[in-house]
């Protein structure tokens, strides 16, 4: 497989990632989209990381062995954060409007 492979791959999942993004609304759902973008940004960068025929250059590899290791604490705390809206709302979803700007039940 070439490197052109790999990227139009990532940039698929980039895509994906940011469809899912837009068009969820569970907040699980949602981180999801973020780890799909993510990893797709991750795949773009190792494959145009260096020139067919020479040596691999480290930096971009270096940068996404970082970019992985904010990821998953990032997650973490996404997880923590929906948790949290999910137990103060009884939803796993973010409403449009405050509760306070509802018009009431009669």
């Amino acid at each position: 497989m070439t490197a052109a492979f790999y990227a139009l791959a990532g940039v698929a999942l980039v895509v994906l990632g940011l469809y899912g993004l837009s068009v969820q609304a569970h907040l699980l759902r949602k981180l999801l989209a973020v780890n799909i973008l993510g990893s797709g940004v991750f795949l773009v960068l190792v494959s145009l990381g260096g020139q067919p025929g020479a040596a691999p250059d480290p930096v971009p590899h270096a940068m996404v062995i970082t970019g992985i290791v904010v990821a998953v604490s990032a997650t973490a705390l996404g997880l923590v954060l929906m948790l949290k809206v999910a137990a103060a709302s009884g939803r796993p979803t973010l409403d449009d409007a405050p509760k306070e700007d509802r018009c009431p039940k009669e």
